[in-house]
């Protein structure tokens, strides 16, 4: 029973402040090397004694050599307050550390392992732990039951509850059985280390800016693609996810519906993670083009402004696997697009596709005025690029698969979830560069100057909206305003922007009146 006499002083010990930072950076946040659990001045780990009192005497430096001894086997280094502790007590335990250096595992009662922590912390002073309180807590931080990296854990779990009589509750030794596969990234979670720590707090505004948006009424569905008009105008959706795989949602999250113009950043990302930024720069710009998203205007060196606009999107579309068939190149894109979304949702909408190729009279003008004018590589296929095109338009995801997409473009092209390199940090610096200046069609400037994050809109109503190394978020609205912008998703990205600084420009020192999520408590700075 010792370890629960000393529980409170050891979820005092888990929840201590890092000495100092991970060495890894957020790109890898979820599996860095654990530092010691407590600060000086008044801590000190096991295993060293002031100098003072090495001097003393023969038996401690005895003792010193012994725990100099227990260093060199692999274990893990806990530290214990000493305020008030005597010399001889400090001896007592080195000789305890000497005698148990070869144990990968220490006594629960005096030096308990982070999986004892974890219990500690999730019980609060019970002995035992009932398997939803656990869930429930590890929600509260942003992970999901389902986390891909949570799978073993998850599994562990399931099978022990089975097996246990009332089928609900763990002691301690099943609950360290369950988490000991995934307890660095249960660590950081608990000890508030992810990008969001305070995660409970943070959502609690989203969730109200959300509803600030469900109230306006403006805005008309698009109708010129027959599929889109069929959306409800009452429809409003918000996900995110942060580089650390925290998610939320609020709203219709679990409704499809079509990627339209968001995709348009994404198939870039890839083909200049295949072909690199000078290849795909000598067919498109880089500059705003100042025009409607469909005119058929080039730039001085006829070639497309840019990859946000049809005619750029169009030429961006030829460069994907060239040479391939339609079929390779379509299921060669979706493998992307399902990697960056973590395996979540992403589908296709053949009515779509047959319904925007249908009335897709001025794209087919685009595209034979690209062909006029050479804009394509030798041996391109117009028509053929066009039904591809049109295809990539007509991929379908939910918001919350959508935000994961998001957030691999805000973790460098590394999906939050799995942990897999999706995108070259090229790739991802290049497209947030044209999400920022062109994302947002003829709003692009008032959207940068506003807002100052990268994002792209989509005529389905979506908004993907990247926070560069904090998280990714999608808001989907059919309504839309006169620049083709979701009226909810708009209002929402501004509002987010007023309350936290997640603009660019915003000082993270000395900024004024707003939010920083990121440092715990989020605290507010006059």
């Amino acid at each position: 029973m010792l370890q629960f006499r000393f529980s409170t002083v050891l979820k005092e010990l888990f929840e201590a402040p890092l000495k100092r930072p991970f060495p890894a950076g957020r790109q890898k946040s979820w599996s860095p090397a654990l530092p010691p659990l407590l600060p000086p001045p008044h801590r000190r780990c096991l295993g060293s004694v002031p100098a003072a009192d090495a001097r003393t005497g023969p038996h401690r430096l005895k003792a010193l050599r012994a725990a100099a001894s227990a260093a060199a086997a692999p274990r893990r280094s806990y530290c214990v307050k000493t305020e008030g502790a005597t010399a001889v007590e400090l001896e007592e335990q080195l000789k305890k550390d000497g005698a148990e250096g070869n144990d990968k595992r220490r006594h629960p009662g005096i030096l308990p392992s982070l999986e004892d922590l974890l219990f500690y912390t999730v019980a609060e002073g019970q002995e035992t732990i009932p398997a939803h309180k656990f869930l429930t807590a590890l929600k509260a931080t942003g992970l999901r039951s389902g986390d891909p990296r949570l799978k073993e854990c998850m599994e562990t779990l399931k099978q022990t509850l089975k097996k246990i009589p009332d089928g609900v509750t763990l002691d301690r030794h099943l609950f360290k059985k369950c988490v000991q596969s995934n307890i660095v990234l249960l660590t950081q979670a608990f000890r508030k280390k992810f990008v969001i720590p305070d995660f409970q707090a943070f959502t609690s505004h989203i969730d109200k800016l959300y509803e600030k948006a469900k109230t306006l009424t403006g805005g008309q569905v698009a109708d010129y693609i027959p599929q889109l008009a069929k959306f409800s105008p009452d429809l409003w959706a918000v996900s995110l996810c942060t580089v650390d795989g925290q998610r939320h949602t609020v709203g219709d999250t679990k409704v499809p519906f079509c990627l339209q113009s968001c995709v348009k950043p994404l198939k870039y990302a890839v083909v200049v993670h295949d072909h690199g930024t000078e290849y795909v720069h000598s067919f498109i710009g880089k500059e705003p083009s100042g025009l409607r998203f469909n005119k058929l205007f080039l730039d001085e060196d006829d070639k497309p402004h840019n990859p946000m606009v049809n005619a750029g999107a169009i030429v961006c579309t030829s460069l994907i696997k060239q040479h391939a068939s339609n079929a390779e190149k379509f299921d060669y894109a979706m493998t992307f697009l399902k990697k960056m979304a973590g395996n979540e949702y992403v589908g296709f909408s053949n009515a779509t596709f047959q319904s925007e190729r249908e009335s897709g009279d001025r794209n087919f003008a685009i595209g034979y005025y690209l062909k006029e004018k050479k804009c394509f590589p030798e041996g391109t296929d117009m028509t053929s690029i066009l039904d591809l095109y049109f295809q990539l338009c007509a991929i379908e995801v939910t918001c919350e698969s959508a935000s994961v997409m998001a957030a691999t473009l805000a973790n460098g092209g590394i999906c939050p979830i799995t942990g897999e390199r999706v995108l070259s940090p090229e790739a991802v610096r290049n497209t947030l560069s044209l999400m920022h200046s062109c994302g947002m069609y003829d709003f692009s400037g008032q959207f940068a100057f506003h807002v100052g994050l990268p994002a792209k809109s989509g005529v389905a109503g979506g908004i993907l909206l990247v926070v560069p190394n904090v998280m990714g978020i999608m808001c989907w609205s059919p309504p839309l305003d006169k620049m083709g912008n979701s009226v909810r998703g708009i209002e929402f990205c501004t509002d987010l922007v007023e309350l936290f600084n997640f603009h660019n420009y915003d000082n993270l020192r000395h900024f004024a009146k707003k939010h920083d999520p990121r440092r715990e408590g989020g605290d507010q700075r006059p």
